[in-house]
Formats: C-alpha cells, sequence, structure tokens
C-alpha cells in the first residue's frame, strides 16, 4: 500500500509538470488529490480489499495521464482512434468507463461490510445507482465549470463537438458499473470473506 502511494504521488508530480493547461490538469486530477490522504489515512482503521485498491490505482493513472494532456489529446486515444475509425478521440470515454467501473466495487464493498442491504440483486442495483449518481454529479459539475469559465472550460469538458457527449459519458459509466460487477462480484466476495476473517483474528 504504501509503494503503491508513493508511486502514484510520483507520477502525479510527473502529470502536473507541464501539462497541456495547468487549470484543466488541477480539475481532472482533483479526485486523486482527495483520495490519496484518505485512503493514507483509513488504511490502518478500515482497509479495503486488494482488489479495490488495484481499480483505484488504475483509475487513478487514467485521470492523471488525462490531466496531463487533457482528455482530448491523449496520444493512446489517437491510437485508438485510428484502429477503431473513430471521428473522435475516446479516451474520455476510458475515463467514464473507469468512473462507472471503480465506484460500482467501492459502493458494493461499502453497502456490504457495513450490512447496509440483503440480496445479491438489490446490491447490484443499488451499487448501479450509486454509480450514475456520481456520474449525473460529475456531468453538473462540467455544466458549472462550463457556466463559470466559459470557453475556458472548453479543455475540461473534452466534448469534441458531439452533443450527446453528456449522455453517452454516464451511458461507459454504466457499462464500467455493470461490467465490474458481472465479472468480478465472486473475487470481491472472497476477498471480503478474507477481509472479515483476519478482522475477527486480530479482535
Amino acid at each position: 500500500m504504501a509503494l503503491a502511494g508513493l508511486t502514484l504521488l510520483g507520477l502525479l508530480v510527473l502529470s502536473g509538470w507541464q501539462p497541456y493547461d495547468r487549470a484543466t490538469w488541477l480539475m481532472e486530477v482533483a479526485p486523486v488529490l482527495i483520495a490519496l490522504p484518505i485512503l493514507a489515512r483509513s488504511h490502518q482503521r478500515f482497509p479495503l480489499t486488494s482488489l479495490l485498491y488495484i481499480c483505484i490505482f488504475l483509475h487513478a493513472l487514467v485521470l492523471m495521464l488525462g490531466g496531463a494532456y487533457t482528455y482530448a489529446r491523449v496520444p493512446l486515444g489517437f491510437t485508438l482512434q485510428d484502429l477503431l475509425h473513430l471521428g473522435r478521440n475516446p479516451y474520455d470515454k476510458i475515463g467514464h468507463f473507469f468512473q462507472g467501473f471503480v465506484p460500482a466495487l467501492a459502493a458494493r464493498e461499502i453497502l456490504l461490510r457495513g450490512g447496509h442491504v440483503q440480496g445479491r440483486k438489490m446490491l447490484a442495483f443499488l451499487s448501479v445507482c450509486v454509480v450514475l449518481a456520481i456520474s449525473a454529479t460529475y456531468e453538473l459539475i462540467e455544466w458549472g465549470a462550463a457556466l463559470a469559465l466559459g470557453q475556458g472550460a472548453d479543455e475540461f469538458l473534452g466534448t469534441q463537438g458531439d452533443p450527446w457527449d453528456t449522455q453517452s459519458d454516464m451511458f461507459f459509466a454504466l457499462i464500467g458499473a455493470v461490467t465490474a460487477l458481472a465479472l468480478f462480484s465472486r473475487l470481491h466476495d472472497r476477498q471480503l470473506e478474507g477481509l472479515k476473517r483476519t478482522g475477527s483474528q486480530q479482535e
């Protein structure tokens, strides 16, 4: 955990060394700046599953890369654009996929460990609902930035002229959430059981 945190901190500094746009970088990496100290302080008191830590690490990489270049200019996105014959750089959709993938597992972990929900179908439903709420809130933040900054928010919004960008962003978050729950729920359950056993032994 400590090594991963230090690695992220170093990559965060690197991504902010000479970003394409400093204000955009700050807005894009804000979740990383918020999450890192929270995870560091809660690691001993409320450790997460290794699956969730790995997913958070990967999501942070996506955010920092997008912040350094701005999402519409990430080189990986141009490569995918050429390979898939797309009309725009799709890197922001990767970001929104992770915006669904990681929060779905985080919500699932919190709901299960807190005993807030019974039944697997309701657990999956509420996890997806949390993801869509987060995605909608993020789109509202983008809207607020557009109103406050005017043209200065173009790099942050990264719509690339797509009038349906907001809807497709939320759709990709939904796809990310469903994918995470479909692929990793069983592994997640095993790791949660391991955390429970470890906690019982420590007590």
